[in-house]
């Protein structure tokens, strides 16, 4: 899910040229035909008007789902509770119909940005998606909570932090996919909320740290 966001396109490019079978919705049509252009299968959908049932059906045969949808700041406090909140719900339930047992979230530092002034907006989609954490972590899937830091467009530099407690710093979104590319292919790990930021280690080395853990 958020096949067309920043970090779920470059997600679905990566999966795509290791051979991965790829899919996820986008919801507006230039969408579409940018990720087509990009050698990318995706599908015409919108998360917020799904169903479990619905979902469900857009998941045969799969083995992992990505949850990297996100209102993306827009639409206010109605939207961030329709995908990073009840999208996450629907998803999970999607997954158990569907018999799909790993389930990848792309969460947030609950402390992001604390001592800056921020939105009311902002305040809401931490707590959504402190819920939303909470809410899959409960569940009998294999699941992988990844807590990215403040995300920017830089270069990926390939090199990041990964555990279960970080300071908030930041991360390019191309790390953010490649580490996400590498905790796909790495079902060893699983049922752990990890964050991620810049850092010395090598994303390999630090998600085969994690598998040793």
């Amino acid at each position: 899910m958020g096949i067309a966001g920043g970090v779920g396109s470059r997600l679905a490019r990566l999966l795509t040229a290791a051979g991965d079978r790829v899919d996820g919705l986008y919801r507006r049509h230039e969408q579409g035909e940018s990720l087509k252009a990009d050698g990318i299968n995706a599908t015409y959908g919108d998360l917020a008007e799904l169903d479990a049932s619905a979902f469900a059906d857009l998941l045969n045969d799969t083995d992992v789902l990505v949850f990297a949808a996100g209102a993306g700041g827009k639409g206010g406090t109605r939207a961030v509770s329709a995908i990073d909140g009840a999208g996450l719900t629907t998803a999970i339930e999607a997954a158990h119909l569907s018999g799909v047992r790993r389930l990848v979230l792309v969460s947030v530092f609950p402390e992001a940005w604390r001592g800056l002034e921020v939105s009311d907006t902002f305040e809401h989609y931490i707590d959504v998606k402190k819920k939303a954490d909470a809410t899959l972590a409960a569940t009998d899937l294999d699941w992988i909570i990844l807590r990215p830091a403040a995300l920017t467009d830089d270069t990926g530099s390939g090199r990041i932090s990964l555990a279960p407690a970080l300071v908030h710093t930041q991360i390019a979104r191309d790390d953010v996919a490649a580490t996400l590319a590498e905790l796909v292919h790495a079902p060893q790990i699983r049922r752990e909320v990890l964050e991620l930021a810049q850092g010395p280690d090598t994303i390999r080395d630090a998600v085969s740290r994690q598998t040793l853990s």
